[in-house]
């Protein structure tokens, strides 16, 4: 069953075998572009991780973005370090299936993960962080309703330059 879902998308629980996609897209230098990829790790490290992964709990819930259509996995979506007294939650998300870029997805993603904070979860604010200079993700996060909030200074490196990052939120009740 699925968590959430949108006309086109449905969000479902992650499953070992979603590995194999999470380690490719990974490892792809236009997915990782505007994302922290840390340090690289194995495929067999990315399964281990994946079949040892803690169940879904209030304070980190992750979520695969499925196409209802081909029941095709094209991305992840995940609300992490939530906190109950506070009533809010940090928004990761990024769909690896470049094919499915540009074409509405994404968009659809964080309106079902954020009704899914704000609804199930009882959240009353969901906030990110994103590159200044991800357009992309910009106007996603601003088409369903997130602010900017703050602005951290050259905050995220890539290739040699440093960029800045902004703080975004969004309250209970402002989801477009």
């Amino acid at each position: 069953m699925a968590a959430a879902s949108g006309t086109r998308i449905r969000l479902r629980a992650m499953e070992p075998g979603d590995a194999d996609d999470l380690w490719r897209w990974n490892h792809d230098p236009d997915v990782m572009r505007w994302m922290n990829d840390g340090y690289g790790s194995s495929l067999a490290q990315t399964r281990r991780r994946m079949e040892s992964r803690e169940p879904n709990s209030y304070r980190d819930v992750l979520f695969g973005v499925e196409v209802v259509a081909d029941r095709k996995l094209i991305g992840i979506v995940r609300l992490r370090d939530a906190e109950p007294e506070l009533g809010c939650a940090e928004l990761d998300i990024y769909l690896g299936e470049k094919s499915y870029w540009g074409q509405g997805y994404a968009t659809e993603a964080m309106r079902a993960m954020c009704r899914y904070g704000f609804d199930k979860m009882r959240l009353h604010r969901i906030f990110l962080s994103v590159v200044a200079e991800n357009h992309a993700a910009r106007h996603v996060y601003e088409k369903v309703g997130f602010v900017e909030e703050g602005r951290l200074r050259e905050a995220f490196r890539r290739d040699g330059s440093w960029y800045d990052m902004f703080i975004m939120g969004l309250l209970e009740g402002e989801l477009r």
